[in-house]
Protein backbone atom coordinates (compact mmCIF):
# COMPACT_ATOMS: atom_id res chain seq x y z
CA UNK A 1 0.00 0.00 0.00
CA UNK A 2 1.46 3.54 -1.02
CA UNK A 3 0.81 6.25 1.39
CA UNK A 4 0.49 9.78 -0.25
CA UNK A 5 -0.21 12.67 1.88
CA UNK A 6 -0.03 16.58 0.02
CA UNK A 7 0.23 20.01 1.15
CA UNK A 8 0.81 23.26 0.39
CA UNK A 9 -2.66 24.85 -0.72
CA UNK A 10 -4.13 27.74 0.42
CA UNK A 11 -5.71 30.89 -0.63
CA UNK A 12 -4.06 32.92 -2.77
CA UNK A 13 -4.63 36.07 -5.24
CA UNK A 14 -4.81 36.11 -9.07
CA UNK A 15 -1.46 36.01 -10.48
CA UNK A 16 0.39 34.83 -7.49
CA UNK A 17 2.08 31.61 -6.82
CA UNK A 18 1.92 28.14 -4.69
CA UNK A 19 4.07 25.00 -4.31
CA UNK A 20 2.45 21.92 -3.71
CA UNK A 21 3.92 18.61 -2.66
CA UNK A 22 3.07 14.97 -2.33
CA UNK A 23 5.10 13.16 0.36
CA UNK A 24 5.11 9.06 -0.37
CA UNK A 25 5.81 6.16 2.00
CA UNK A 26 7.51 3.92 -0.77
CA UNK A 27 10.28 5.27 -3.12
CA UNK A 28 9.10 7.05 -5.90
CA UNK A 29 12.23 6.39 -8.07
CA UNK A 30 10.81 3.47 -9.83
CA UNK A 31 6.74 4.60 -10.02
CA UNK A 32 5.58 4.17 -13.59
CA UNK A 33 3.86 7.46 -13.51
CA UNK A 34 3.65 10.18 -10.80
CA UNK A 35 1.04 13.27 -11.77
CA UNK A 36 -1.13 15.53 -10.23
CA UNK A 37 -4.91 16.06 -11.22
CA UNK A 38 -7.68 18.34 -9.61
CA UNK A 39 -11.26 18.17 -9.52
CA UNK A 40 -14.03 20.82 -9.00
CA UNK A 41 -17.30 19.78 -7.43
CA UNK A 42 -19.61 18.82 -9.61
CA UNK A 43 -16.54 18.19 -12.46
CA UNK A 44 -14.68 15.10 -13.13
CA UNK A 45 -10.96 14.76 -11.96
CA UNK A 46 -8.86 16.08 -14.50
CA UNK A 47 -4.99 15.64 -15.20
CA UNK A 48 -2.66 18.71 -14.07
CA UNK A 49 0.54 17.35 -14.86
CA UNK A 50 2.08 13.80 -15.10
CA UNK A 51 5.22 12.42 -14.97
CA UNK A 52 6.88 9.02 -16.06
CA UNK A 53 9.68 6.88 -14.59
CA UNK A 54 11.86 8.60 -17.16
CA UNK A 55 11.20 11.95 -16.59
CA UNK A 56 9.13 12.88 -19.51
CA UNK A 57 6.21 15.20 -18.81
CA UNK A 58 2.75 16.33 -19.69
CA UNK A 59 0.77 19.26 -19.38
CA UNK A 60 -3.03 19.90 -19.62
CA UNK A 61 -2.90 22.94 -21.93
CA UNK A 62 -4.71 24.83 -19.81
CA UNK A 63 -1.79 25.09 -17.18
CA UNK A 64 1.15 24.72 -19.74
CA UNK A 65 3.73 27.31 -19.04
CA UNK A 66 2.50 28.21 -15.93
CA UNK A 67 2.79 24.61 -13.64
CA UNK A 68 5.74 22.61 -13.61
CA UNK A 69 6.06 19.27 -11.97
CA UNK A 70 9.20 17.63 -10.49
CA UNK A 71 9.95 15.61 -7.80
CA UNK A 72 12.78 14.93 -5.41
CA UNK A 73 13.82 11.04 -5.30
CA UNK A 74 15.82 10.59 -1.74
CA UNK A 75 13.05 12.84 -0.18
CA UNK A 76 10.28 10.78 -1.88
CA UNK A 77 8.35 13.66 -2.44
CA UNK A 78 6.73 15.50 -5.81
CA UNK A 79 6.30 18.40 -6.32
CA UNK A 80 3.68 21.14 -8.24
CA UNK A 81 4.98 24.55 -8.76
CA UNK A 82 2.18 27.09 -9.76
CA UNK A 83 2.88 30.05 -11.10
CA UNK A 84 0.29 33.01 -12.42
CA UNK A 85 -2.54 31.31 -11.08
CA UNK A 86 -5.89 32.10 -12.23
CA UNK A 87 -9.32 32.23 -10.21
CA UNK A 88 -10.58 28.78 -12.85
CA UNK A 89 -7.10 26.79 -11.15
CA UNK A 90 -9.20 26.76 -8.09
CA UNK A 91 -10.01 23.05 -7.09
CA UNK A 92 -9.13 20.44 -4.70
CA UNK A 93 -5.55 18.69 -5.87
CA UNK A 94 -4.82 14.95 -6.02
CA UNK A 95 -1.53 13.48 -6.15
CA UNK A 96 -1.31 10.50 -7.89
CA UNK A 97 0.99 7.35 -7.99
CA UNK A 98 0.61 4.26 -10.84
CA UNK A 99 3.80 1.78 -9.87
CA UNK A 100 4.53 -0.72 -12.57
CA UNK A 101 2.44 -3.71 -11.10
CA UNK A 102 -0.32 -0.76 -11.72
CA UNK A 103 -1.53 -0.23 -8.77
CA UNK A 104 -2.55 3.42 -8.33
CA UNK A 105 -2.82 5.09 -5.50
CA UNK A 106 -4.33 9.22 -4.21
CA UNK A 107 -3.59 11.83 -1.59
CA UNK A 108 -6.33 13.07 0.38
CA UNK A 109 -6.43 16.43 -1.68
CA UNK A 110 -5.43 19.79 -0.75
CA UNK A 111 -7.49 22.92 -1.85
CA UNK A 112 -6.03 25.13 -4.34
CA UNK A 113 -8.37 28.43 -3.85
CA UNK A 114 -7.09 31.72 -6.47
CA UNK A 115 -9.45 34.51 -5.57
CA UNK A 116 -9.65 37.50 -8.24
Amino acid sequence: QVQLVESGGGLVQAGGSLRLSCAASISISSAYTMGWHRQVPGNQRELVARMTVAGNTNYADSVKGRFTISRDNAKRTLFLQMNSLKPEDTAVYYCNVVLRTGYSSWGQGTQVTVSS
